[in-house]
């Protein structure tokens, strides 16, 4: 069977499945579309939670970031790991104590204030619609390579599906599809990255292959990329090479604004009790670890396979005269196939600049090493293989190594999987916000249920249409997407979180001004240095560490952004009135362990 027609069932099946749990769990009520009636078993939700958390970033992204820049990268790891610690011990519980459907309701009632929930509201939407373009770019990218359509086709394909079980079922339908979606993309991650630790380090385990010896070489298997990659004339694997200060402030970036994602607190509105929260938080850690304990091993897997099918001879340390491979062999070879049908989604890319034949791969700004001595010994022109995009890294992965094709097939399941269930989660927290906090909250209070579900609906419908519309034409910021709606998390959601949870003195001048400082402050500076929304790629100041302030990369301001966010509410709310009696007791009721086994308001 071709490979073709393998990716078509293994898609079509994860497909078949995800509508008829769509059909099965259509919600009927308002509290089956925001909350899924609270009847979720928290080791479902926990893994509905991990679906919904990693999204095209996760499965997609990630591996390819940490394989092209190493250690560096593991920022990722740490921060959105270590975010998911901070959510269950300081928001989960005491936001489903709280008993409400959404983040902007939680704010709009804690600060007694209807301008609060409004500027909750569009935070929310901000935060979404940056974070939704993204998991709509890896559709697009998926379907294009795997259904061999356009990736404008795939968008399209890809909105239609989500519509289908995201309008119909609400949050009880995203819920049950998004587990899943969870079987299918850790089985999509998991499986191929057995086989190639199995095929370069003998161990079954890639967490374990990752330390263990490279067989070819007998050297440890790190050690041995670290030489590989050096003798091309990059960084070396292993070692730290950026800035110290950046590394920790975009892992804190992350952390907090994992603790502050709309689409992944709303998840924990879904459980029974208030216990349920925290031990599906607990779960949901368990489910993340699977694949995020894989990743790095996937990453350095995946740089090998690369480097030494470009530099034939290099994983054994046979004698090698230069890093390339000859463009009859990329034309023809059944083991080099990825790079072609991979460069008709333009994501892959060569050129053979001198002429003779080869494509050549090193890092053409190295001055010592093997490559670099053999660039001007031969007079090489520079590197030929002009774009390897992080993106393909995973997808590509198992074709690099000539897997099954049954295996490339599920991995395409896989990486729609991890898009799809994120697209949804965004997408029915964007519709919770326009629906329950804006039309019933603010401009319709007497709207009934049933106009309320239907409100919530075409929202959702009109979401997908934006993100898919975005997708086709990204703003020129959408590109770093994932990492930038992360630090509008942590500088608008978080800080206006934790200071509702655990400070009875933070009013709502406090709240308010300091959502606005927090996250006008990041936008500022993101779109400074990454163009302007309406001008594409417009930007004021080159996006270089010279330009930064103070250093501070753009995906790390998010951490100056929450900092400025706590201390405007503070000073704010210091030099106005004290919170109403009645808010302060509620406070100190959300925080008090007894009754933990219900919710305080209904």
């Amino acid at each position: 069977m071709d490979q073709f027609t393998l990716n078509l069932i293994f898609i079509g099946l994860s497909f078949a499945l995800y509508f008829g749990i769509a059909i099965w769990a259509r919600a009927g009520s308002t509290a089956e579309f925001y909350a899924a009636n609270r009847g979720v078993h928290p080791v479902m939700n926990g893994m509905a939670t991990a679906a919904d958390w990693m999204s095209a970033a996760s499965f997609i992204s990630m591996a390819g970031l940490i394989a092209f820049t190493g250690y560096d990268n593991s920022t990722y790891l740490m921060g959105w790991t270590g975010g998911y610690v901070l959510l269950a011990m300081l928001l989960a519980p005491y936001l489903r104590k709280f008993g409400k459907f959404t983040v902007p309701e939680f704010i709009g009632d804690r600060f007694y204030s209807q301008t609060a929930r409004i500027i909750g509201v569009i935070c929310l939407l901000i935060i979404s619609i940056t974070y939704v373009i993204g998991q709509m770019e890896g559709v697009g990218i998926t379907f294009a390579r795997y259904l061999e359509v356009s990736k404008e086709s795939g968008l399209w394909i890809g909105a239609a599906i989500v519509f289908v079980y995201a309008v119909l079922g609400g949050m009880k339908g995203v819920t049950y599809t998004q587990v899943a979606q969870y079987v299918v993309l850790i089985i999509a991650y998991t499986i191929p990255a057995i086989f190639i630790s199995l095929a370069l380090t003998g161990n079954f385990l890639p967490q374990m292959g990752l330390f263990g010896s490279h067989d070819a070489s007998g050297m440890e298997f790190l050690t041995k990329l670290d030489q590989v990659v050096t003798d091309l004339g990059f960084k070396q694997y292993t070692a730290h090479n950026g800035s110290t200060l950046n590394m920790v402030m975009f892992t804190l970036a992350l952390m907090i604004g994992t603790a502050g994602l709309p689409h992944v607190i709303i998840r924990f509105f879904t459980v029974p009790k208030v216990s349920d929260a925290r031990s599906s938080a607990g779960w949901a850690l368990v489910f993340i670890a699977l694949l995020y304990t894989v990743a790095p091993a996937v990453g350095s897997m995946a740089r090998m396979n690369l480097s030494t099918t470009m530099w034939p001879g290099a994983d054994t340390g046979e004698t090698y005269s230069q890093p390339a491979v000859s463009l009859e062999a990329i034309e023809t070879s059944p083991e080099l196939n990825w790079m072609r049908t991979w460069a008709k989604t333009g994501l892959l890319s060569w050129e053979d600049k001198n002429g003779d034949g080869l494509i050549q791969y090193y890092n053409d700004t190295a001055t010592e090493g093997p490559a670099a001595e053999m660039a001007a010994a031969q007079g090489l022109q520079g590197n030929e293989l002009t774009q390897v995009s992080n993106d393909i890294m995973v997808l590509a992965n198992p074709e690099i190594a000539n897997l099954p094709g049954w295996v490339i097939a599920i991995v395409a399941a896989g990486g729609l999987a991890a898009a799809l269930s994120t697209a949804a989660g965004l997408l029915l927290a964007i519709s919770g916000a326009v629906s329950h906090d804006l039309i019933k909250g603010a401009l319709n209070p007497n709207i009934s249920e049933k106009s309320e579900l239907m409100a919530a609906r075409i929202s959702m419908a009109v979401s997908i249409l934006v993100a898919t519309l975005l997708g086709l034409n990204p703003p020129g910021f959408a590109a770093q997407t994932v990492a930038l709606a992360f630090g509008l998390a942590a500088s608008s959601i978080f800080p206006v979180l934790m200071m509702g949870i655990f400070s009875k003195r933070i009013n709502k001048q406090g709240a308010i001004w300091g959502m606005i400082a927090g996250i006008a402050s990041t936008l500022l500076y993101i779109f400074t240095y990454k163009g302007w929304f309406f001008i594409a790629g417009t930007n004021m100041l080159e996006d270089t560490a010279a330009n930064w302030l103070f250093g501070i990369a753009p995906a790390s301001f998010g951490v100056v952004g929450a900092g400025l966010n706590f201390l405007v509410a503070y000073l704010v709310s210091n030099v106005t009135e004290e919170p109403p009696v009645v808010v302060q007791e509620l406070v100190e009721s959300i925080r008090v362990p007894k009754g933990a086994g219900a919710a305080t308001h209904h």
